[in-house]
């Protein structure tokens, strides 16, 4: 397993305490092997941010105690499942920089050994053939107060449960007339632990086994048994999973496995201003709110990799808010600061003007053109620097322009001279507007003694634009993106009132200009490349991009609110 170039930074700090736990373990000599863990996803829909923790967390933990961490899909439900989501999975675990090597699994690799250990069950007594419907069996299932009855099938002898099982695995009863369920202790105060279903009859072809299979394991019987077969050390389960360990405890005790994982819980993370499930999402994509799954609004990896989001500030974002056993809301401008960490310091800078206003420099003679030197990226000196051409017609910004200024705008007014980055000081002398009395064009003249932006009698200016030149620069779209809901816990409020989700989705999410203008240095700017425009924030590459037609996707604004906040905790 390949360890990301920034792992240095050690996932929770010293308080993470699953690290604690497995150096509680060797040092009491519980494991003679290496640490083995696993991501586990089921392959019913796309991958999320808050999936992200659990990859980083069982990725980074098998690293750091020389172990390995497999790649396993639960593919045990064909009704849900698709070789559209192995693919994005696996693009996405890729993507965020790890790598598992030889150890790529799928439950249905273990669908034989699963069935055995399920005849096994049989066998001892501990499992039987149930009739019950799905409408009847809650009915058996008792509360938190009141125990469960038992199913009138349970006393069915072992042949007669192995016979009907055999039956159920050839095919012979319809979806939902029979299943297969572990005979425990319908008194259990764990409800988990009232006689669970382990084996469903499903007819659906499975993306892997196609029609081989008519009776599916259960995630619960499936999960600890997969996690046994492939030596997995240390079970790392989101919280959801705690009422299911002892279930997790009673299968692997019960069946005859060649090994004893231990199952652990940690704290989910969620962020503000997202939904964090694959059934809202998929919903969302479903009924058309987005275009796809890869759609730069959602909180998909796909669609963050898309937006223009670096995988290192994926992961430093997720070992920097640490590790809790209880769940976690996290503010959007803290993941914001991450991304924006971390493009600081890899996103080459550039110029684009994404609502352009027309300046005509009246002292530049036409077809001249002047080169200016800029510096691709103060962070880093060994980027180096570019040449942007400076000639007669440029674009500004249309909000670095006001005619009738109020006191405190410091920007191009008339009269009044700014400093264009990189190449001069300009003045302007005249504006020119259109028969509606929209401005169309500034006149402006430059002062030659000011290239490179400085003047040599030392005075100031009290602004710096950014622009382009219009006989170089390159049309674009430009793609703003904003939450795709308006309200902090879209779910939490949508159940408070009683009203649908879809009813606080964002309407200005998405907001998309088109007669953009980028520098020339972008022309064969490849999809996937991130870049700052200088003074509007950082801009990915979309994957519809094309010569000669660029497509950019804001991955965030310069803004940064959490940097901020913590400098106002500071003090």
């Amino acid at each position: 397993m390949s360890a990301p170039s920034d792992a240095s930074r050690p996932y929770g700090g010293p308080g993470n305490f699953v690290r604690e736990l497995i150096e509680g373990e060797i040092a009491a000599g519980k494991h003679s092997g290496p640490v083995v863990t696993r991501f586990p996803p089921e392959p019913n829909g796309y991958l999320h941010l808050g999936h992200a923790r659990p990859i980083t967390l069982n990725f980074e933990m098998a690293r750091e105690f020389g172990g390995r961490c497999h790649l396993r899909f639960d593919d045990t439900n064909p009704l849900s499942e698709d070789v559209e989501y192995v693919d994005a999975i696996l693009a996405d675990v890729r993507w965020l920089g790890f790598d598992w090597g030889e150890h790529l699994y799928f439950a249905s690799d273990h669908f034989e050994r699963l069935y055995g250990w399920a005849e096994e069950l049989i066998g001892k007594g501990l499992a039987f053939v149930c009739d019950l419907s799905s409408d009847e069996m809650p009915l058996y299932q008792g509360s938190l107060n009141e125990p469960g009855r038992p199913s009138p099938y349970r006393d069915r002898s072992r042949e007669e449960n192995l016979d009907l099982f055999r039956r159920m695995r050839a095919g012979e009863f319809e979806p939902g007339a029979r299943t297969l369920r572990a005979k425990i202790d319908m008194a259990s105060p764990v409800l988990v632990l009232r006689d669970p279903v382990l084996y469903r009859i499903v007819k659906a072809s499975h993306h892997r086994t196609g029609d081989r299979w008519c009776v599916y394991p259960m995630y619960d019987f499936a999960h600890p048994l997969s996690d046994a077969i492939e030596g997995v050390t240390h079970s790392l389960c989101s919280s959801e999973f705690v009422d299911h360990r002892p279930l997790y405890d009673w299968t692997v005790e019960n069946c005859s496995v060649p090994s004893r994982p231990r199952q652990t819980e940690f704290g989910r993370l969620n962020l503000t201003y997202t939904v964090m499930s694959k059934r809202l999402l998929k919903r969302l994509v479903e009924e058309g709110h987005v275009r796809g799954w890869d759609d730069p609004r959602m909180p998909t990896l796909s669609a963050i990799r898309r937006r223009g989001v670096p995988p290192a500030a994926i992961r430093n974002f997720n070992r920097d808010v640490g590790l809790t056993k209880r769940d976690i809301t996290i503010e959007l401008p803290r993941l914001e600061h991450a991304v924006r960490e971390e493009l600081n310091r890899t996103a080459p800078r550039v110029m684009a003007v994404l609502n352009p206003l027309r300046v005509v420099i009246e002292n530049l003679p036409e077809g001249e053109r002047l080169d200016f030197e800029a510096v691709n990226n103060p962070e880093d000196p060994g980027a180096g620097t570019r040449t942007v051409p400076f000639s007669r017609v440029l674009y500004i910004e249309r909000d670095d322009f006001l005619e009738d200024p109020p006191k405190k705008y410091f920007r191009l007014a008339p009269g009044r001279e700014v400093r264009l980055r990189y190449a001069c000081l300009v003045t302007c002398t005249g504006v020119v507007k259109d028969a509606s009395g929209k401005i169309t064009e500034l006149r402006c003249t430059w002062d030659p003694a000011t290239r490179g932006g400085n003047a040599p009698d030392g005075r100031k200016v009290a602004s710096t634009l950014h622009w382009v030149s219009a006989t170089h620069a390159i049309p674009a779209e430009v793609r703003l993106y904003e939450t795709l809901f308006r309200v902090e816990d879209p779910m939490a409020e949508a159940e408070a009132k009683g009203i649908d989700l879809a009813s606080f989705l964002n309407p200005n999410s998405e907001r998309v200009r088109r007669e953009c203008w980028v520098e020339p240095s972008l022309r064969d700017a490849q999809p996937g490349s991130a870049f700052q425009f200088e003074r509007l924030g950082y801009f990915a590459v979309d994957p519809e991009s094309k010569p000669g037609a660029l497509v950019f996707n804001r991955t965030v604004t310069l803004r940064d609110e959490w940097a901020k906040l913590q400098k106002r905790s500071a003090k």
